[in-house]
């Protein structure tokens, strides 16, 4: 292990890889960050899958096997056999960790996210397709989002909520998976194994106020620059400590074996080439968290980063920040607000896009 990751995962860090292809399965990569990054996790999404499934020649082979079927059924076979595989590989460090780790997170169709029904319904298909006790499904947290992340965890199925921008929208999801662990509680299921996360996006957000800052100028407001994303994620870890050290019903779901959410932070290579490239990993280390990056995100911590604890005691500089922004006029709700549209928009594209690809490799092997 290189001695950053190891730092990082020592501090309570759960290093999960931001990406997923049948080259990286077939070649040992998977396996070799594994061994050699601490790696413990693997999320996918749709613009992951969108890169995975346009090369041409890994996915060949299978889909020859299925004939000429229809590209959504030959998507969902190429998709899940991928995280099937994956969490296979990862089966042992999740029985070594009790299932905190370990996983292998898969995403519903981004066309359903505000169709809470759907979403449901195709939460427990992919599960039963994937069929590993170790995989997650990605809803998106969507207002529609929320009641489809509590009814699949009812149904005992573990859960990586996706695309959480703001505080406010944080806090609905962890309202929403204690709902969730409680009706899985009353529908007889073992709570030991219900994993989840919730997947708080970092650098996203800076790309969008830091814009904002530019505009309004003033040197104040180039201060600012670079500090609204860590200030909003490390407000939202002091959510996260606060929210289940509160709540008496968690309290009894956790005694019953029940694990808390993770934070996760997610979209977490850094965009601006004026900021460290691992900085979003490097300030946002607390116990019980975990990071998903980017191999070339994973690549700068393992070479350069840092790894030692930077949330603890940074509340109240970090609320300071957001109230400073605010004085300037940048309003973090609608900031928050079209993030959430724009990421829904950004998958649902990446998808059209993976619908044109396999189509193609359909067609091209079978003559």
């Amino acid at each position: 292990m290189t001695e950053a990751t190891q730092r990082t995962s020592d501090s309570g860090v759960s290093i999960w890889l931001d990406d997923l292809s049948r080259t990286r399965i077939e070649s040992g990569s998977l396996q070799d960050l594994i061994a050699n990054k601490n790696v413990v996790g693997v999320t996918t999404n749709p613009s992951i899958f969108q890169k995975a499934l346009s090369q041409v020649g890994p996915y060949d082979a299978q889909l020859k096997e299925l004939g000429k079927v229809d590209v959504e059924t030959a998507i969902r076979e190429l998709t899940t056999t991928d995280v099937r595989n994956a969490t296979d590989i990862f089966r042992e460090i999740a029985e070594k960790t009790d299932f905190v780790d370990g996983r292998v997170s898969i995403e519903v169709d981004p066309r359903l996210a505000h169709e809470t029904e759907a979403t449901e319904k195709q939460a427990v298909e992919l599960w039963e397709k994937v069929n590993r006790p170790n995989a997650m499904i990605k809803i998106p947290a969507t207002l529609e989002g929320l009641p489809a992340i509590t009814a699949t965890l009812a149904k005992g199925i573990s859960v990586n909520v996706t695309l959480i921008f703001s505080l406010e929208r944080y806090e609905q999801v962890i309202d929403a998976f204690i709902e969730g662990i409680k009706q899985a509680d009353a529908n007889g299921h073992d709570l030991k194994h219900i994993g989840s996360v919730a997947s708080f996006f970092v650098s996203r957000v800076d790309t969008a106020v830091d814009k904002q800052l530019e505009e309004i100028g003033t040197d104040e407001a180039k201060a600012l620059e670079g500090k609204a994303a860590i200030a909003n994620a490390r407000i939202a870890y002091e959510l996260f400590e606060k929210k289940f050290a509160e709540s008496d019903v968690w309290a009894a779901l956790e005694a019953k074996g029940a694990k808390k959410q993770r934070p996760l932070w997610a979209s977490t290579g850094t965009k601006n080439p004026a900021y460290s490239d691992c900085v979003y990993v490097d300030e946002l280390v607390a116990p019980f968290v975990v990071n998903t990056m980017p191999e070339k995100t994973l690549n700068a911590l393992a070479d350069h980063g840092n790894g030692a604890p930077t949330i603890k005691g940074t509340y109240e500089e970090s609320h300071a920040v957001m109230a400073k922004l605010a004085e300037l006029g940048i309003d973090f709700k609608a900031v928050t607000d079209k993030l959430e549209a724009d990421g829904v928009a950004a998958f649902i594209k990446s998808w059209d896009s993976v619908l044109t690809d396999v189509q193609s490799g359909i067609d091209r092997v079978n003559g």
